[in-house]
């Protein structure tokens, strides 16, 4: 889908420019994630998904009071939670050409498997973990084109329920526990 450039009057001069409601770089809809300790969720992000750091602003005490990374395509915006605000984790998910090398790399940078790794009905695979930071992250590669006939035949098999089961059963624990370490 494009995006939907409208007119905007220039200043002084009563020519109209052009102005792009989405700048360039961004999408609609922009992940903003807000943790303790920006700075090395920044970095968990750069090891664990390669992304790279597009800048961040501090504030006078040193913490950070905006930062963006752009993994792939997308732009994921941060900043350091105040000391007396609850967590707020992020849910988070990430398209990726190997889901089962991103998925160790995230493990390598400090994250915890929420749901191993697996194929599901629909031809993604893919996992959830938890970053340190108490986000969680849907790590998937799209890996085969599956018709809806195709996908109905397959959430009757067994092996495929079996799957969605531990799926719903490991984000259901996870979630759980969020609410307890507050």
């Amino acid at each position: 889908m494009a995006h939907k450039v409208v007119p905007e009057p220039a200043k002084g001069d009563g020519v109209t420019q052009q102005v792009r409601r989405i700048p360039d770089g961004y999408h609609a809809v922009t992940p903003y994630v807000i943790v303790k300790g920006a700075a090395e969720f920044v970095a968990f992000m750069e090891k664990a998904f390669g992304a790279t750091d597009r800048g961040q602003v501090l504030n006078d005490d040193g913490t950070v009071g905006h930062a963006e990374v752009q993994i792939a395509d997308s732009v994921v915006m941060t900043f350091d939670a105040k000391p007396d605000w609850p967590a707020t984790p992020g849910f988070l998910t990430l398209y990726v050409e190997d889901c089962d090398a991103v998925h160790q790399a995230a493990l390598d940078a400090g994250a915890t498997t929420v749901t191993p790794l697996s194929t599901n009905a629909w031809g993604d695979r893919g996992s959830r973990i938890r970053d340190p930071f108490g986000n969680i992250w849907w790590i998937q590669s799209h890996v085969e084109d599956v018709p809806e006939e195709e996908i109905m035949r397959r959430m009757a098999d067994e092996a495929f329920g079996a799957d969605m089961a531990v799926s719903a059963e490991t984000l259901d624990r996870e979630i759980r526990g969020i609410g307890r370490q507050r």
